[in-house]
């Protein structure tokens, strides 16, 4: 990895509109949490509620579509791309890079605020769980909305249909593609640690750590290939 690229891309990113998409999220899940445990109803009314339905299924992927869609899309749109890539650096320094931005980004954006709603509800191991899946579906999901903004123009539209398509609507119905989804395999890793009511995953573990290699595998290579495919004009050969 190349520290300056990733200062770079930090810079760039951070210094956008589009990182102010991420407040409301954070803070509309802990409201809720502090509303669920001061209310008196049991944990289990709200409880999956916020963490599962909210925090896992919403803020961590639109979370790591924002953040990964910008960490090269913004470059390829503005055509600043062609200052990196005249750089005499390997395709694949560039994109784990970037990667390693984009994670960490979403990891903060989405980790904190879920423990933090965690450990308001009273359950550390929860808080643990949360954090360690939140990585780890972070870093698959930061992988594959790469891959999308190097390979489309519209890297946050094709990310939505995904995972409105995919994440939500064919998972509920088809248990089949329950292994394909980086939601249930980040809901498996929690849960696991978290051993908690207030979420609950319909995958094993070890199938969930096995897909979220594959999805991270999958989503920097392909990146990476397409980025070589990158004329100095920021257009794909």
């Amino acid at each position: 990895m190349n520290l300056t690229i990733m200062s770079l891309t930090l810079r760039a990113m951070l210094g956008r509109k589009r990182v102010l998409m991420l407040l409301p999220m954070p803070v509309i899940l802990i409201g809720l949490t502090v509303i669920g445990v001061f209310s008196g109803a049991d944990d289990d009314d709200w409880g999956p509620v916020v963490f599962a339905n909210l925090g896992l299924s919403v803020m961590l992927p639109l979370t790591a579509l924002i953040v990964g869609s910008s960490a090269l899309g913004l470059e390829i749109d503005d055509g600043t791309i062609t200052h990196v890539l005249t750089k005499p650096l390997p395709r694949s320094e560039i994109i784990l890079s970037k990667l390693a931005i984009a994670w960490l980004v979403t990891t903060v954006a989405t980790g904190l605020p879920l423990a933090v709603a965690a450990v308001i509800a009273g359950s550390g191991s929860l808080a643990v769980g949360l954090v360690i899946g939140s990585a780890i579906g972070g870093l698959a999901y930061s992988a594959l909305f790469l891959a999308l903004s190097a390979m489309t123009k519209r890297p946050v539209a094709v990310g939505l249909v995904y995972l409105v398509l995919w994440e939500n609507i064919l998972v509920t119905y088809v248990s089949g593609a329950r292994i394909f989804s980086v939601r249930q395999h980040a809901t498996a890793i929690a849960d696991s640690i978290g051993n908690t009511q207030l979420i609950n995953s319909s995958v094993s573990v070890s199938t969930a750590l096995v897909m979220s290699v594959v999805f991270i595998l999958v989503g920097t290579i392909g990146a990476t290939q397409r980025l070589r495919s990158f004329a100095l004009t920021g257009e794909a050969n």
